[in-house]
């Protein structure tokens, strides 16, 4: 456990000999400490002018003879370096720059490595990117065991590769598989498993930091110091350096590679080939296959894609009504369901108290439960201590009565999907809670207007829709009316973030803006099925495509009486619209084909050691959409009806105002649907196919299947303009 959680403090050193706006550098006696400290910025990030400021470092060093080692910490509160600053990639016009920005990350690192003076990298908080790629180039690392303390090249997620020095340098250091499972992922390592794996040194409480910093430097200047190696790490290396062995490795991660990025994503294989040829034809040549790689992907559209998503969720993180926010430290939670104790459990995460309730007290305990048991593989990871298991469990009461809501500052309704009920929840909270409770529906298509209806304080009555699992899933879509005020959608905002959300908001109406886009794509491939499609079919089409799983295996999960619900909510608007909307799901449901739940929907399901497993097709499903199949369709086919009937339903959203930008539309698409993170979300993918080609798709599309895929009034006057819908 963690002693102290104040800031590393300076020991006390001779004046400050140099210091710039991202570091000061101190010497104590025959040490050089170097704090990383970017000015104007909560952390430290690897910039142009981040690698002068180090080099010039390391001229001082170089020329004071008394300097033996070098230690090299931060002053940020909780991270180390946070990687490299994207702000310049979107600068950059001509990848010769990308190319010329990776060479000076690998000039530094060869700098660092050829010093001749042990270099001690002193970790706590976030080493990412091109931060743990500074760390790698050092002699030792030594990091907090602090949860805030992680590691990771998570370069891939934003569809490049590690571009100073990583790719060369962590293989080196770990071992191929290891570097490759964490540069093919971008996942984060922690500080235990860091040290397993001997990416980390050593590990140490947080206010200890720099004294075993210096400790470690002075060792490894007398030669009484040498980095752990882990056994079984040992012997993991020993088999790599056998060629038959690396060789086998390579082709499995490409294999792999291949499969799971269906060739959207080309950042993985060349990650392959950069470990590949530096650790076959040597360093320099891979350090070359590395800047050569990181210059081509910088100008990949897949990369663009996933750098726009990366800076809208940064905006979208902040809350525009900060200040009109009030406090909340205690919510409530109406349904202790799988939804109900998802939002408990990034409640009480959140250091928030949460009073949960259902209609008896057994169901609501198993919501404590479920909490308890996620964060009890949270801490045998050691993400949490027991400590902070135990306390983030017990701010979870489970209770049957309203009674116990009355000092509650934010309640969330996650009851099942019907307007009565809900209202009734309504009533019966506001009965036992003061006037400024905030009452929040987790609904997925019932208007919020509609339900304020039975309340006594309707300007009170907000939209918080979460995705399952809740834990997982990063979005919440919060829905305004026209009576929010402004302090009900800041609490609402700030709630969603300190739950650890990206938060979009939207205006009212059937479906919101998510439900209602997916809604439309899953109507049509109901649609297909009357059409005689088959299931397998459309699904690997639609994973091709590039979501994660295709619209029936969506079905299954989400619950087909959860989909017919919302499909009977959503029917007024649809038939306005003339969508043709299918009433297949509602015979599904009746049927008893509810999907997972019942281990029958469109695939058989089969539950073992409390996981449900896919099987084969269910071919009974077939007499609900006309028999027997009879017909084959292109692949690209059924991805343009399915994926630009979504895409122009998004346009739609936009020009009814329910959605306030582009960008809220894409991020509610990428990360509460799954729409391809690669293809930046569906104004994103307008503008790179342009909105004129899009317009003319869906014409053709029109033509062929009738009303519902004529294109919105918006986008056929950006196909008129051939204006984007991003302005950058």
């Amino acid at each position: 456990m963690t002693m102290n959680d104040s800031e590393p403090q300076a020991s006390k050193t001779q004046p400050n000999p140099m210091q710039t706006n991202y570091l000061s550098f101190e010497k104590d006696q025959k040490l050089a400490i170097v704090w990383m400290d970017q000015a104007g910025s909560k952390v430290n990030t690897i910039s142009p002018e981040a690698l002068d400021a180090i080099g010039g470092v390391l001229d001082v060093v170089e020329g004071d003879d008394e300097i033996e080692a070098v230690v090299f910490i931060s002053r940020k509160p909780d991270t180390f370096i946070a990687g490299a600053d994207l702000g310049v990639l979107k600068t950059m016009t001509d990848p010769a720059q990308a190319r010329a920005l990776s060479q000076g990350g690998h000039a530094l690192v060869r700098r660092v490595q050829a010093l001749g003076k042990p270099t001690v990298a002193a970790i706590h908080g976030a080493a990412m990117g091109g931060g743990l790629e500074m760390a790698l180039a050092c002699s030792y690392r030594i990091a907090t065991n602090h949860k805030k303390t992680k590691l990771a090249l998570p370069e891939v997620m934003l569809g490049l590769l590690p571009g100073g020095g990583g790719t060369q340098l962590l293989p080196r250091l770990v071992g191929i598989q290891q570097a490759l499972s964490m540069m093919l992922t971008g996942k984060n390592v922690y500080p235990r498993k860091a040290c397993r794996l001997g990416l980390i040194d050593a590990l140490i409480f947080r206010h200890g930091l720099l004294d075993a910093a210096k400790q470690a430097a002075r060792h490894l200047v007398a030669g009484t110091l040498t980095p752990r190696r882990n056994d079984k790490e040992r012997a993991a290396r020993l088999l790599e350096g056998n060629p038959v062995s690396r060789r086998i490795i390579y082709q499995q991660a490409e294999a792999r590679a291949r499969k799971e990025t269906r060739g959207n994503y080309p950042a993985p294989l060349k990650i392959i080939d950069c470990v590949k040829t530096g650790i076959e034809n040597g360093l320099e040549a891979g350090l070359e296959a590395e800047a050569e790689g990181f210059a081509a992907l910088v100008f990949s559209p897949e990369s663009r894609a996933l750098v726009s998503l990366f800076f809208a969720r940064q905006a979208a993180e902040k809350n525009p009504l900060k200040d009109a926010a009030r406090p909340v430290a205690h919510v409530g939670v109406l349904g202790a369901g799988l939804m109900g104790a998802g939002i408990a459990e990034v409640s009480a995460g959140a250091g928030l108290d949460v009073t949960i309730k259902d209609v008896d007290l057994a169901t609501a305990a198993r919501a404590k439960k479920q909490v308890w048991q996620s964060a009890t593989k949270k801490a045998g990871k050691r993400i949490l201590t027991p400590f902070e298991r135990d306390v983030m469990t017990e701010r979870v009461v489970p209770v049957d009565d309203y009674a116990s809501f009355a000092p509650v500052d934010l309640v969330i309704e996650a009851a099942p999907e019907n307007l009565n009920l809900k209202r009734a929840l309504l009533a019966d909270t506001e009965a036992v809670t003061r006037a400024g409770c905030i009452f929040a529906s987790n609904t997925s298509s019932i208007p919020i207007a509609a339900l304020a209806k039975a309340s006594a304080r309707p300007e009170t009555v907000i939209g918080m829709h979460y995705f399952s699992p809740v834990p997982q899933m990063p979005l919440l879509e919060i829905i305004k009316t026209d009576q929010t005020p402004d302090w009900v959608l800041a609490t609402a905002y700030e709630t969603g973030l300190r739950q650890g959300k990206t938060v979009i908001v939207v205006g009212d109406g059937p479906g919101f803006y998510t439900t209602r886009i997916l809604g439309a794509y899953m109507n049509e491939a109901l649609l297909m099925l009357e059409e005689s499609a088959a299931i397998e079919q459309i699904d690997d089409a639609m994973e091709r495509f590039g979501f994660p799983m295709g619209p029936y295996e969506l079905f299954d999960l989400v619950g087909i009486d959860v989909a017919a619900k919302i499909t009977e909510e959503m029917s007024r608007y649809e038939t306005a619209r003339a969508m043709n909307t299918s009433a297949a799901v509602r015979k599904l449901a009746d049927a008893g084909y509810l999907g997972q739940k019942s281990n029958e929907g469109f695939y058989h399901h089969e539950t073992a050691q409390g996981r449900i497993k896919k099987k084969a097709v269910n071919e009974t499903i077939y007499a609900f959409f006309g028999g027997a199949r009879r017909k084959t369709f292109d692949p690209a086919a059924i991805q343009n009806r399915l994926a630009l009937l979504m895409i122009n339903e998004a346009v739609y959203c936009l020009d009814e105002g329910l959605l306030a930008t582009a960008r809220d539309g894409d991020l509610g698409a990428v990360f509460g649907l799954g729409f391809p993170p690669f293809l930046g979300g569906p104004f994103r993918y307008i503008d790179a196919e342009t909105p004129p080609a899009i317009a003319a798709r869906l014409g053709r599309l029109k033509a062929q299947h009738g009303e519902r895929f004529a294109p919105a009034p918006l986008l056929q006057e950006h196909a008129r303009t051939g204006a984007p819908f991003y302005g950058d």
